[in-house]
């Protein structure tokens, strides 16, 4: 299994879902791959953000290895499941998924948890006190992940 999370800027909320989601599959020891990019290219080759760094960290989650990196077609091809984690990102994947196929593989990430509430991951970049309600909301994601996808 291939997962892709995928954010704005891709150093905020979907490198804490990548990390979050590779804690627990690490966990299971399972054989699934994850990795997070970003639909705008302001940040590649950044570190996440350092609210992000800290409130993983705080968990026992380190996620200093990643690097932020843009979305492209290709990652439709690439990953099995690509969450979205608010309805604009969801939108700006869609646009690039020429084939069925690759719609179907795209969903807002909270749908997991609410299913059809079509409900977004806030963005924390504007609001110190955002992050850990941010990890909350991914940690409960990621879990129903492993529930639903592990066969």
């Amino acid at each position: 299994m291939k997962i892709l999370m995928v954010c704005l800027g891709n150093i905020c909320r979907s490198p804490l879902a990548e990390g979050i989601l590779k804690t627990k599959i690490e966990e299971k020891s399972l054989d699934w791959r994850v990795d997070s990019a970003g639909t705008g290219s302001w940040h590649i080759g950044e570190l996440p953000d350092h609210r992000s760094i800290a409130v993983a960290r705080k968990y026992s989650i380190d996620i200093t290895y990643q690097r932020a990196r843009q979305f492209s077609a290709n990652d439709l091809d690439t990953f099995d499941l690509i969450f979205a984690m608010d309805a604009q990102n969801f939108q700006d994947i869609l646009r690039f998924a020429k084939k069925e196929e690759h719609k179907n593989k795209v969903q807002l990430i909270l749908n997991l948890v609410y299913p059809n509430g079509n409900r977004s991951v806030p963005d924390p970049y504007w609001d110190d006190d955002g992050f850990e309600d941010v990890f909350q909301m991914l940690d409960e994601a990621c879990e129903q992940i492993i529930k639903q996808y592990l066969v």
